[in-house]
Formats: C-alpha cells, sequence, structure tokens
C-alpha cells in the first residue's frame, strides 16, 4: 500500500491556504493545516473535519519564528518522517493598511523589513528547514504563493514592501529550482490573479476556488514536470 503524502500548508487558516488545503485533502493527501494563531487553526480543522469529513492536522506555526518551525520539523519527524509537499502561502501585505504611505516616496522601511520577514525569510526559513526531508526521500513538490505584483515585466509604483517581498521570493524559486534539479524536488512560484480574500477585499475578480486551483496543480506535478518556473491559470507567466 502506497502512504499517504504529506503536506504543509502556511497560513492556512483562512483563505487561499485554506481552500489549496481542502483541494489537497480530497485528494486523499494528509494535510497539516498551520497558521500563526492556534485558535484560529483548530476552527478551521474542525470546520474541514464537521462540514466535509476531511482528516486535517493542525500545527501552529510563525513562519518567522525559528523556535516555531523547529517545533513543526519535530512534529512531521516523529508523527510522519517524511514530506511530501510545501505551499509557502502565509503572507502579509502591511502597505494596504497604511495607504498614506503605499508610495516608495513615503513608505516607512520597517513597513519593509516587517513584509520581508513574513513574505520572503519566512518562506526562505522553512523551505531550508525542510527540504532535507525530501531530499531522504527523493521527492518533493513545493508551491510558492506570489503575485503578479512581484512580476518585474509589469512592476508599477505603489505597495513597495508587498511588491519587493514578492519580487524577492521569486528569485528564491529560481535560486531553489536551480540547486534542487539533481532531485525529484519541483519548486515553483504562483499568482493566484486577484482573489476575493480579506487582502484582495470583496471586488476581485477571482474565487477562492480558483486562486488555489494552480497551487494545488503544481504540488501534484508528475516528475520531470517544470521546475524555477512562475504560473498562472497552470501556463506560466513572464518574471
Amino acid at each position: 500500500m502506497v502512504p499517504k503524502k504529506i503536506a504543509v500548508v502556511t497560513g492556512a487558516n483562512r483563505g487561499i491556504g485554506f481552500e489549496i488545503t481542502r483541494q489537497l485533502a480530497k485528494k486523499d493527501i494528509q494535510v497539516i493545516l498551520t497558521s500563526r494563531n492556534k485558535t484560529k487553526g483548530l476552527i478551521a480543522v474542525q470546520k474541514l473535519h464537521e462540514e466535509e469529513g476531511l482528516e486535517v492536522v493542525f500545527h501552529q506555526l510563525d513562519v518567522t519564528d525559528s523556535i516555531s518551525i523547529q517545533a513543526l520539523i519535530d512534529f512531521i519527524k516523529k508523527e510522519y518522517e517524511r514530506l511530501d509537499i510545501l505551499v509557502n502561502n502565509a503572507g502579509i501585505m502591511l502597505d494596504k493598511n497604511d495607504s498614506e504611505n503605499a508610495s516608495i516616496l513615503k513608505t516607512k522601511l520597517d513597513t519593509i523589513r516587517k513584509t520581508m520577514e513574513t513574505n520572503t525569510y519566512g518562506p526562505l526559513a522553512i523551505c531550508q528547514a525542510f527540504i532535507p526531508l525530501m531530499k531522504k526521500n527523493n521527492y518533493g513538490r513545493i508551491v510558492n504563493i506570489s503575485s503578479g505584483m512581484g512580476q518585474l515585466e509589469e512592476m508599477n509604483g505603489n505597495y513597495p514592501g508587498y511588491r519587493l517581498s514578492k519580487v524577492s521570493l521569486n528569485a528564491l524559486t529560481k535560486i531553489f529550482a536551480d540547486e534542487l534539479k539533481e532531485h525529484d524536488i519541483l519548486i515553483n512560484s504562483m499568482c493566484p490573479g486577484w482573489v476575493r480574500t480579506d487582502m484582495g477585499g470583496p471586488n476581485a475578480t477571482r474565487s477562492i476556488e480558483e486562486g488555489a486551483e494552480t497551487a494545488v496543480w503544481l504540488a501534484t506535478l508528475p516528475s520531470n514536470s517544470p521546475s524555477g518556473g512562475f504560473f498562472r491559470d497552470r501556463n506560466l507567466i513572464p518574471w
């Protein structure tokens, strides 16, 4: 009997992360739903249990806290001894909450630093922590939830903290992909589009289900599939 694949989704108590968790669990993948807030994470897991019968597991995770990351590693090693899928979804957009200073001419460096800590350094630390587990089985699928706002091809003004963090996340994707090319560990970035989440707002053009679909596809790619790419709607897009 082939064991279930084990997946971690960060920042998954709501929005796109929650939907990615739901869709992966429906594919008979054992998903560990993580969130910084324990109460919100447990409520999310309970909802998946009661409403859809999905056996999702919760573990607290703050992607900016090395102790929290280590606690999750220890849990996975003890319970599963492997990790197959990692979705780096946890992210913040502090510029949006400070619209008067959204211009790069006025933005506070502290806003950029805090955004980079979560959106870039967090995924970097998570990848460094969990890729060794993937290497043991020579298998892994890593998905970095990025944004079109991080595309150099279409870079515009405003929201500099968020934009810089996603440009950097895309660079991490390329760097990791090159260093992992000898292994069956694929890492890609994806843009979910403008999605109706707390971050995207009620006027966004896409449903949460649509926003999550490409991430789930990348998380379940067969061997010899692309790595180091940037995708939207399953199509490569420019960096």
